[in-house]
């Protein structure tokens, strides 16, 4: 049962003491997942590589909007945090409101933060508080060629030329 993955924030932070203490490692990563593709399912069986656990810290529909635009998620965060959840290598989903991780990532204390080729460990806003508790920071290589953003090009690109040429004028 997917649903069972997704867990509060509480929850899920007596859940990683308790898996910390049984000596399991967990790895943390997080994003918008609006628009799943092989590419986060490759980047995601490569975090879970590095350890025991994998939580995805997911943003809240808010959280999507402030960063990404009024016109996404295209998805609402329950049907993305329900497909992220029914991925073999994802353990527990979590929501956070915050247009960053370091409030959640500081009450779960994983063992490694992900994320992926963009990014450097230093340009990240959560880089100190991983360091300062002895967690660590690895960025994960893109494998390139897709992207939620060109996901979305392409069905433009494909059906709004359709979508203009049979709406009534």
């Amino acid at each position: 049962m997917s649903e069972l993955k997704i867990v509060d924030r509480t929850s899920l932070a007596d859940i990683c003491r308790t898996l910390r203490n049984a000596g399991r490692k967990i790895i943390f990563t997080n994003g918008c997942f609006d628009i799943l593709h092989p590419g986060h399912v490759a980047y995601l069986e490569d975090a879970k590589a590095l350890g025991n656990i994998l939580i995805v810290g997911m943003n809240t529909d808010a959280s999507v909007q402030r960063l990404k635009g009024p016109k996404r998620p295209i998805n609402p965060q329950m049907t993305r945090a329900l497909v992220m959840a029914g991925l073999a290598a994802v353990d527990y989903v979590c929501f956070f409101d915050e247009d960053t991780p370091v409030e959640l990532i500081q009450e779960l204390q994983p063992s490694i933060h992900t994320k992926g080729g963009d990014y450097t460990p230093q340009s990240l806003p959560e880089y100190e508080s991983i360091i300062a508790y002895g967690g660590d920071v690895t960025i994960i290589p893109f494998r390139p060629g897709l992207s939620s953003s060109s996901v979305i090009e392409t069905i433009l690109e494909r059906y709004c030329s359709d979508f203009a040429k049979s709406a009534p004028k």
